[in-house]
């Protein structure tokens, strides 16, 4: 686009630079028809005075739009995220007013099975055997065996079952069986990461070994403690990732107890390890009975005094300590980001206090309750504390959003997708239970 210029002016000249008087001036396009004698000079002198842009030129308009567009979306964007937070703070901040069971399907052959949560299903598991139901009660999978007394483990979707004293162990996730261990030792603990693979503690009269088996039952790592050298090992963990182990192990020294927590790596790094031995801490006159990964780089331990936090997803450090003195710790929950300790509280303010810690170790919230609790649950940040008459549920603050009991004893509630959806396991049905 060309720049506009104004040519009045410079007619206007013309006719009083020729004797034109102010008649001809009133129409100054007249001058075009007269002949007149230019001066190359005078027009180079006068050029800056009367050719005189009108408007900005090309490149400042563009320039302008250009301000103009990005300011516009700035403040669309600024909008945009102050409606999103003020969405989130009301959604997350909501208090529930009423609960409705919105939905029973009936449960047959579960009279006497246990139940717990799998990856948003349904896991329900006996001496005979265990099987997977979705939110429906469709039934996704079954495995029989036979078991005095079956421990189950879990990770993310995968859980593993196996007997003390016994020498196999079931693996299987959401969608189906995964494979049977044979240890040919007996089993004195184990636990499963998120792909199936198995750290089991097995007794071999005057050592203990520690297997690590892949779902199919083949071994993957092994090594051996005796009470000389390491101590016995008190619990085990092994990360989602199935690349680092926990033991907490117990030993007598010179007449003395004492713990040590040891990390040992068997992924890259831990090639490179003399043992695979990543790292440890030990601690005199302590009795570390629970270890636990939270994620593939968190892991807590809770002592008889005080609870421990660390840090590594290679080799593990010591992060903080929380010590506990005296008193009674009654359970431990966790989820990949919290971890919560109930304690006998027995006052005026409830019979037991929840304290909430965070990944790093930190104290978060507390918590008082006098609820008959089963299972303390993190889940869409909230906590819900249940048991099988009644539940309380809470924002991560520790404020309390509602408040209800059930119609029938449940034995598992389960988290859905929805924060306010819950699914109930009782004896007879699956139902979903609807805060509003």
């Amino acid at each position: 686009m060309a720049e506009v210029k104004d040519f009045t002016k410079y007619i206007k000249k013309l006719q009083r630079r020729n004797g034109k008087g102010k008649d001809e001036d009133d129409n100054p396009f007249a001058a075009l028809n007269d002949d007149y004698a230019w001066d190359s000079d005078d027009d180079a002198l006068d050029s800056d005075e009367d050719y005189e842009s009108v408007g900005p030129s090309y490149q400042e308009k563009i320039r302008n739009h250009r301000i103009a567009v990005f300011i516009r979306t700035v403040v669309i964007i600024a909008i945009a995220a102050l409606l999103v937070g003020a969405l989130y703070v009301s959604w997350r901040d909501k208090h529930f007013t009423e609960a409705n069971i919105i939905s029973s399907v009936k449960l047959t052959d579960a009279s006497g099975a246990k139940a717990l949560n799998l990856g948003g299903n349904i896991l329900t598991y006996s001496k005979d055997g265990m099987s997977c139901l979705d939110g429906e009660g469709q039934q996704l999978w079954n495995q029989t065996y036979q078991m005095q007394n079956p421990t189950v483990h879990t990770c993310k979707n995968v859980v593993a079952v196996g007997d003390y004293n016994g020498h196999n162990i079931y693996v299987a996730n959401t969608s189906g069986t995964l494979g049977e261990i044979d240890t040919n030792l007996p089993i004195r603990d184990f636990c499963v990461a998120s792909q199936g693979v198995v750290a089991a503690v097995l007794d071999d009269k005057t050592v203990t070994w520690i297997y690590l088996f892949d779902a199919s039952g083949n071994t993957l790592a092994s090594f051996k403690t005796t009470m000389q050298d390491s101590g016995y090992p008190t619990d085990i963990s092994i990360s989602p990732s199935g690349e680092l182990v926990c033991v907490s192990y117990l030993k007598a020294d010179s007449g003395k107890i004492k713990t040590s927590v040891a990390f040992f790596n068997f992924g890259e790094v831990g090639q490179n390890l003399s043992g695979n031995y990543a790292s440890g801490y030990e601690y005199p006159d302590v009795v570390v009975p629970y270890v636990q990964f939270m994620n593939n780089s968190k892991i807590f331990a809770v002592a008889d005094d005080r609870i421990m936090f660390f840090s590594g997803k290679e080799i593990p450090t010591s992060q903080t300590e929380s010590l506990t003195g005296d008193e009674e710790i009654r359970s431990v929950f966790y989820s990949e980001s919290h971890v919560g300790i109930v304690f006998m509280n027995n006052t005026d303010q409830g019979a037991y206090r929840l304290q909430i810690y965070g990944e790093t170790g930190a104290l978060e919230t507390t918590i008082y309750f006098d609820t008959e609790y089963v299972d303390v649950l993190f889940e869409n940040d909230q906590i819900v504390v249940y048991g099988e008459n009644e539940y309380i549920l809470y924002d991560m603050k520790g404020t309390e959003k509602f408040s209800g009991n059930f119609d029938r004893a449940v034995k598992v509630m389960i988290p859905t997708t929805v924060r306010s959806k819950f699914l109930l396991v009782t004896e007879k049905a699956i139902e979903t239970l609807e805060l509003k």
